[in-house]
C-alpha cells in the first residue's frame, strides 16, 4: 500500500465513541476537537468503523445499506448553524448516558429533530440544486434506499423476506415506481438527510486530511440479510427458484467456539456477479473510496474461500469452504479503479492461499500484539509466533487489539497469575504499566503501521470493550467517551513515543540518512 517506507501511528475510534450531550458521537464539533488532537500529537491515522446506518443490533457490520450513511451521525449543532432548526430544538436533550450510546432513546429524540431538519430544508429552497446534483450523482442506490427505509418503518421490520407483503418484498421495477409515487415527499426527506450526512461528513474528512490525519475506513465483505442491498438486488445472491437464500456466511468451529460463528449474512452468487464485471462491488469500492483515504476490507479471506452454512441451520458447524474469484476480483478491481490503499483483515484461520492473494497484491495484513500471547498460551513463549512484536513485517498493520478484542487492561486482567508473568517478562514491566508497554511494543515493531483503540490509550477496562463477537445486546457497539475522560494527556505521552519511533509519516531527511548509512557501516567493520 504504501511503498516509500514512512512509518505511521494512528488512533482506533468510531464516530459514535465521541462525547457530547446528545446521546452518541457525531459529525459535529467534538469531531474536529478530535482532529486537531491527533494533529498535535503527530497521529496521522484516524481508523473508523463502517458509517452505514445499523440495523437490529446496532453493529455497524450489518447496516441497513453499504452506501448510505448513518443519519443518527449527524451534528444537530451544525444544522442548527446551516439554519435548518433552531437552538430551542436542541437545547433540552433527555438525560442520556454518558459513557454509553442507548440507540433506542438515541433514535426516538433525535431522528424526529432530523427529518424536521430535512423538512426546513426542503421549505427554504436554499441549495436545491446542489441536492438535486447529490441525488442524480447517487441515483444507483439513493432512490431504493430512501425507498426501503419508508417500508421498514411502515413494517416496523426489515426484514422485507419474511415480514413484509409479498409484492412489496419482492423487488420489481413496477412496484418501485408505484411505491415511489406513493411516497413522494417522505422519500424527499430520507434524501435530504443522506444529502447532509454527504456534506457533513466530507467537511469533517477536508478537515482531517487538511490538518495531515487520513481516515482509515471499513468495509466489510458481506452485507446484512435485512438490507437495501439484497432487497434491491437479490439475484447477486444465492437463492433458490422461489427467491429465498440458500445460504448463509460464518466460520467453522474452532477452539474459541465449539460451533462455529453463524453470522448469517447472505452469501453472493459470484458467478451472477462476474457477467457484469463485479459492477455492484466496484459501485461499492468506489463509494467507500470516497468515504476514505485507506480501506480495510473485513474478513479478507472470504475473497479466496469463505464458509458457506444451509440457510436454517442454528449453528455454523454444518458448513462447508466455498472458493470465491479473489485473484479475477482483485485484477478487476485495478483495471477499472487502479491500485488501491487497502488493508486487508487477514486474521482467523488463514491459510497459504489466502497469504498469496494478499501478498500478490502487496495488501498489508494485520496483527494484533494481544494474540501473540493467547492464542495458544500453554505453548508459550513462542519466539517465532507471527503476532508476537518482534516478529512483525513491514508490510503490516499492528494492533494492541481491534473492536472485536477485549481491551489490553481487561484481557491482561483475565490471565491466569503465570500467565500476567510471562507477559510482564516479554514487555518488560509491572503489572500497572502493562498496556503502555505493549502500546511501546507494537510502536518499536517494524510493522510500517501502528494503530490502537481509544480504550487502550485510556487504559480502560473491559466494561469500555466495543464488541463481543457472536453475541448481540446492548452492550455492544455502546461505548462512548464520558466528557470527564481527557484524551489529550494520553495522546502526548503517544506523541513522545511516535517521536521516538518515527512514526509521524515523515520521511527522514538527507542527513538522517547519512548518519544512518554510516552507522551502519561501521557496524560492518
Amino acid at each position: 500500500m504504501n511503498t516509500d517506507q514512512r512509518r505511521y501511528c494512528g488512533v482506533l475510534l468510531h464516530p459514535t465513541s465521541l462525547g457530547g450531550k446528545h446521546g452518541i458521537g457525531d459529525l459535529g464539533p467534538r469531531a474536529y476537537e478530535f482532529v486537531d488532537s491527533l494533529y498535535e500529537a503527530n497521529v496521522r491515522l484516524w481508523q473508523i468503523l463502517p458509517l452505514g446506518p445499523t440495523g437490529f443490533g446496532n453493529s455497524p457490520y450489518a447496516s441497513r445499506s453499504t452506501f448510505a450513511g448513518n443519519e443518527l451521525l449527524l451534528s444537530l449543532p451544525l444544522l442548527v448553524k446551516e439554519g435548518y432548526l433552531s437552538e430551542e430544538a436542541i437545547a433540552s436533550p433527555p438525560p442520556f448516558p454518558t459513557d454509553t450510546v442507548d440507540y433506542s432513546m438515541v433514535d426516538a429524540w433525535k431522528m424526529p429533530l432530523l427529518k424536521e431538519s430535512a423538512q426546513n430544508f426542503l421549505d427554504q429552497e436554499e441549495n436545491i440544486e446542489e441536492f438535486t446534483a447529490f441525488c442524480d450523482a447517487n441515483k444507483f442506490w439513493l432512490d431504493d434506499y430512501a425507498l426501503f427505509m419508508i417500508l421498514y418503518e411502515h413494517y416496523n421490520d426489515a426484514r422485507w423476506f419474511s415480514v413484509w407483503k409479498k409484492e412489496d418484498g419482492t423487488y420489481s421495477k413496477e412496484q418501485v415506481a408505484k411505491l415511489q409515487k406513493k411516497y413522494l415527499k417522505k422519500i424527499a426527506l430520507w434524501k435530504v438527510l443522506q444529502f447532509f450526512f454527504e456534506k457533513q461528513w466530507q467537511d469533517l474528512k477536508a478537515y482531517a486530511n487538511k490538518h495531515e490525519v487520513s481516515i482509515v475506513g471499513d468495509i466489510p465483505i458481506f452485507v446484512a440479510a435485512d438490507s437495501v442491498d439484497t432487497w434491491s438486488n437479490i439475484e447477486l445472491f444465492k437463492t433458490d427458484e422461489s427467491g429465498h437464500y440458500t445460504g448463509v456466511s460464518g466460520v467453522p468451529p474452532d477452539c474459541f467456539c465449539a460451533t462455529g460463528q453463524l453470522w448469517g449474512n447472505p452469501v453472493y452468487d459470484w458467478e451472477a456477479m462476474k457477467k457484469d464485471t463485479y459492477n455492484w462491488w466496484m459501485q461499492r469500492m468506489k463509494a467507500q473510496l470516497h468515504q476514505c483515504d485507506i480501506l480495510r476490507i473485513d474478513h479478507f479471506r472470504g475473497f479466496e474461500s469463505y464458509w458457506e452454512v444451509p440457510y436454517g441451520h442454528k449453528t455454523a458447524e454444518r458448513g462447508t469452504w466455498v472458493k470465491a474469484p479473489g485473484s479475477d476480483f482483485f485484477k478487476e478491481v485495478r483495471t477499472q479503479l487502479g491500485e488501491l490503499p487497502i488493508i486487508a483483515e487477514d486474521l482467523g484461520f488463514v491459510t497459504p492461499e489466502v497469504e498469496q492473494l494478499r501478498d500478490e497484491n502487496n495488501f498489508p495484513g494485520m496483527r494484533i500484539c494481544q494474540f501473540g500471547f493467547s492464542r495458544d498460551i500453554a505453548d508459550w513463549p513462542n519466539p517465532f509466533d507471527t503476532f508476537l512484536p518482534h516478529n512483525y513485517p513491514s508490510n503490516c498493520v499492528a494492533y494492541t487489539g481491534t473492536h472485536d478484542n477485549n481491551t489490553v487492561r481487561g484481557w491482561f486482567e483475565l490471565l491466569e497469575e503465570k500467565d500476567k508473568k510471562m507477559v510482564m517478562e516479554y514487555l518488560g514491566c509491572n503489572q500497572k504499566d502493562v498496556v503502555w508497554a505493549m502500546i511501546r511494543s507494537v510502536m518499536a515493531s517494524y510493522a510500517q503501521y501502528a494503530i490502537f483503540p481509544m480504550q487502550d490509550l485510556l487504559e480502560l477496562s473491559a466494561r469500555a470493550r466495543m464488541n463481543i463477537p457472536s453475541t448481540c445486546g446492548s452492550h455492544n457497539w455502546a461505548w462512548r467517551m464520558d466528557d470527564r475522560q481527557s484524551y489529550d494527556t494520553k495522546l502526548m505521552k503517544l506523541a513522545n513515543l511516535i517521536g521516538y519511533y518515527g512514526r509521524s509519516g515523515k520521511l527522514a531527511s538527507e542527513e538522517e540518512l547519512n548518519h544512518l548509512m554510516a552507522q551502519t557501516e561501521r557496524t560492518k567493520a
